[in-house]
């Protein structure tokens, strides 16, 4: 009888071990930056010339080229798997809907936490206006692994 459960309770392990192949991972930080009209989002190595860089930026809008998404993430999965980085931007209404815009890339999982950047910028930038909320998901396949919005969203 001790046998018969002890090779039930090793099937059962081993067929949940197997089945256990999707991505698991998060997105622990995404930083928001402005960019100025020669792409940099700050003047110095310091963070808090960075933020006081950035209020400046945030004050004078015509002093801005784009916006870029710094995501802190980490995606657990078979080496090799593909995985995706979208934002999602909600802007300002114009009319009776507000704009909204997706950037999205593809990166290879790896064990260790990355920072990925993504960037709307020039004229995209331009014609969207001012972002009022976003969200950063993380994707293996059409399977969501990891998400961080802003307030608004």
């Amino acid at each position: 009888m001790r046998r018969c459960v002890i090779r039930l309770l090793v099937v059962a392990l081993t067929v949940f071990a197997f089945s256990a192949n999707a991505a698991t991972g998060r997105v622990s930080k995404v930083l928001p930056h402005f960019l100025d009209l020669k792409g940099r989002h700050t003047l110095s190595p310091s963070l808090y010339d960075r933020d006081a860089y950035q209020a400046q930026l945030r004050a004078n809008p015509d002093q801005r080229s784009g916006l870029r998404f710094d995501v802190y993430w980490r995606a657990r999965a078979v080496p090799g798997t593909i995985v995706k980085i979208r934002v999602e931007l909600r802007g300002a209404a114009k009319g009776d809907l507000p704009s909204q815009h997706t950037l999205e890339t593809e990166i290879k999982a790896s064990a260790t936490s990355r920072w990925t950047s993504l960037a709307l910028l020039g004229e995209d930038y331009t014609k969207f206006g001012e972002v009022t909320a976003w969200r950063v998901t993380l994707w293996d396949g059409e399977q969501l692994v990891g998400e961080q919005k802003s307030f608004l969203w």
